[in-house]
């Protein structure tokens, strides 16, 4: 962070001041982030604030009713302001602050007055003015110079960022559902377009990037940068969705400060409504909210993937709770295809999309699709606390389309939990970052990953494993034993008995209970038929009992027993017994017949496989291909390490007592 957007923040925060009392700490945001948007924008039209009034009159006098374009090109920016006041005129009749601001605002281009709608901005001035404290707030932002020469777009993102951050911090937002630290975004970037670098100096290269949950547009300013660092004269034009109205409102500005076409940012839920529906991109990025439900465009969503694939989500949904993987879904659906070129997209995901859900579950079906269609290219786990709202493991998932002949095939696993330095400050729950120099080595790692993997020599050779896409599937098989039951009525038979539904209306339920009671002191017997026998000839006073209350009478008096009778269906094959039933997962590469031998057979010879229960699932479990074995150590030097504690604490008690 540079000293100019930290002294930024703090400046507009201290705004706040005047907001105590007449706002709550958490309502802060929606005064202060649409005032610095405000006086920026403003900043930005000063230079050519003449130049659009005198072209504004040029085209009135030639009768000229559409403007926009021309006045665009006269505020050489994608906005303007056609109103005779500024903000810092606007602000010097105290008495009329609001009204001013309101008519300042409602000459802007249009695109502006969408980004004031976001914001809500009429109902705060209203307010503001309720409370008397329009004046006393405007004046403070007309003080400070937010213009391009006094303050950077990098510095002001910064400064956006560190206010939303505290904003949050204040009305406890959902961890992860704001912005991605700038050095992480630069590590995304760069793990998602270090292997194009060749193909992005190319003369007259043009490329499009999506972020379906842009924030204030960090990811993609990230990622325009990069583009153009590595060859000024390409063209790349960003698209974004954002859901929460301050940030869109924040990401759209930006947008139009730079140049940008501010149409290509829309405001709205991506899952109900896709606004770039249609469209396909080079590059997509995102770090969509960690574990958020979507509940809320349930219906909208289980509509959609009622056309499978002809829709986003055809490969499964995700459970209710966490909406991750349709992220990742709809990002894919936004790819280009191989024959216009493939698309690549890196997300940052916590570690739940790894291995949540059970074979033949949505997450594990989607887990499925993308591996079997070899887009999995790598997943990189970084270090924890190095989120502003959380400090969970997190993890990048590079995917792509156009995977080049050597990646083909392979998935890269690249660990980087151990790269990264201390703040001397925590932000939030943001402990560690990582340092430039981190990102650089985790650069160059990512493009050996394939030989640095091979490399034992290599010095980061255990950060990298490679896998075929097949290594993370598995079937679960479902492993039975023989029933084997003995008979007998004892009390807890008939415990169970007494409390048994299909008894509750049955008329002789008490005699019955009374008939076997008299069985109790019987020993148990092995063998079906006998006990059958007996059993008919103890009931004869009930007759004929009905099939629900017979099958409740030998649920109740059938105990599953090694040494007892095995029993066998009409075919005389034995019948499984539930309670000893256990399930397995077999590795997709491996046969189960094989497997059943060498891992169950040598235990439970007479267990066997029960192939109609089979299902394929597919995980990705990342911390148990990098565990390493720590033994403890020697008992003897932990007693010793104890006896030397308990001395220096004598010491210590011997002084005290003195």
């Amino acid at each position: 962070m540079s000293t100019t957007h930290t002294n930024l923040a703090a400046f507009i925060w201290s705004v706040a001041d005047l907001l105590r009392g007449d706002y709550k700490q958490s309502e802060y945001g929606k005064v202060i982030l649409p005032f610095t948007v405000l006086r920026r924008l403003d900043c930005v039209l000063e230079p050519t604030k003449d130049a659009v009034l005198a072209r504004k009159a040029e085209l009135a006098d030639k009768g000229i009713q559409n403007m926009d374009r021309r006045l665009k090109t006269a505020a050489k920016v994608d906005f303007y302001n056609t109103s005779k006041l500024t903000f810092r005129s606007a602000v010097r009749d105290q008495d009329n602050v609001a009204r001013n601001l309101r008519s300042y605002i409602g000459d802007f281009s249009s695109n502006v007055e969408d980004v004031f709608q976001a914001f809500d901005f009429y109902a705060q001035l209203a307010r503001l003015d309720g409370s008397g404290l329009t004046y006393q707030v405007a004046a403070k932002f007309a003080e400070v110079d937010l213009s391009p020469a006094k303050v950077s777009n990098h510095d002001m993102g910064y400064a956006f960022e560190e206010l939303i951050r505290r904003f949050s911090e204040i009305s406890n937002e959902t961890a992860g559902e704001h912005f991605t630290p700038r050095e992480v975004i630069k590590l995304m970037v760069n793990l998602l377009l270090a292997p194009d670098e060749a193909e992005l100096t190319t003369p007259g290269v043009v490329r499009s990037v999506l972020d379906p949950a842009c924030g204030t547009g960090g990811m993609l300013t990230a990622a325009e940068e990069f583009i153009l660092e590595h060859n000024p004269h390409a063209r790349v034009f960003p698209y974004g969705q954002e859901l929460n109205g301050e940030s869109y409102a924040i990401c759209k500005s930006d947008m139009m400060i730079k140049g940008e076409n501010s149409a290509n940012i829309k405001l709205g839920n991506s899952f109900s409504h896709d606004q770039h529906y249609g469209e396909r991109f080079d590059y997509l990025l995102a770090n969509p909210p960690f574990g958020v439900e979507w509940k809320k465009v349930k219906d909208d969503i289980e509509n959609e993937a009622t056309i499978g694939f002809a829709g986003r989500f055809g490969a499964g949904l995700p459970r209710i709770n966490d909406g991750s993987l349709l992220f990742l879904q709809h990002m894919i659906h936004h790819m280009k295809t191989p024959e216009n070129g493939g698309s690549r997209l890196a997300i940052v995901f916590n570690g739940s999309p790894l291995f949540t859900g059970a074979a033949e579950s949505g997450e594990s079906k989607i887990r499925q699709w993308i591996l079997e269609n070899d887009w999995l290219e790598a997943i990189v786990a970084l270090p924890d606390q190095l989120f502003y709202n959380t400090g969970i493991s997190t993890y990048f998932w590079i995917l792509s389309n156009r995977k080049d002949a050597a990646h083909k095939g392979k998935v890269i696993l690249l660990d980087a939990r151990e790269h990264w330095a201390k703040m001397r400050k925590s932000l939030g729950d943001k402990r560690k970052y990582v340092p430039d120099e981190e990102i650089a080595a985790l650069t160059q790692l990512y493009s050996e990953a394939l030989t640095a993997a091979e490399d034992e020599p290599h010095p980061l050779h255990e950060k990298v494993k490679i896998f075929s896409p097949r290594d993370f599937g598995y079937r679960r098989i479902t492993v039975e034993r023989p029933l084997k039951l003995r008979f007998e009525v004892t009390e807890e038979a008939l415990a169970e008995l007494e409390v048994a539904k299909p008894l509750a209306k049955y008329s002789e339920r008490d005699k019955l209970l009374d008939l076997l009671r008299g069985l109790v002191e019987r020993p148990a017997s092995f063998r079906k038929v006998e006990f059958a026998r007996t059993l008919k000839e103890m009931l004869i006073p009930l007759g004929k009992l009905s099939p629900a209350v017979d099958k409740a009478v030998w649920s109740a008096v059938s105990v599953s027993d090694p040494e007892g009778e095995l029993q066998t269906d009409r075919s005389g094959d034995p019948l499984p017994d539930p309670d000893l039933r256990d399930n397995e997962n077999v590795p997709l590469g491996e046969d189960i017949d094989d497997y059943m031998q060498r891992e169950v057979l040598l235990h439970v010879p007479d267990a066997w496989v029960d192939h109609s229960k089979t299902k394929v699932g597919y995980e990705i479990p990342f911390t148990r291909h990098f565990y390493k074995y720590i033994p403890p150590r020697p008992l003897q030097e932990i007693d010793a390490e104890l006896k030397d504690l308990e001395a220096q604490i004598q010491g210590l008690l011997s002084e005290v007592t003195r």
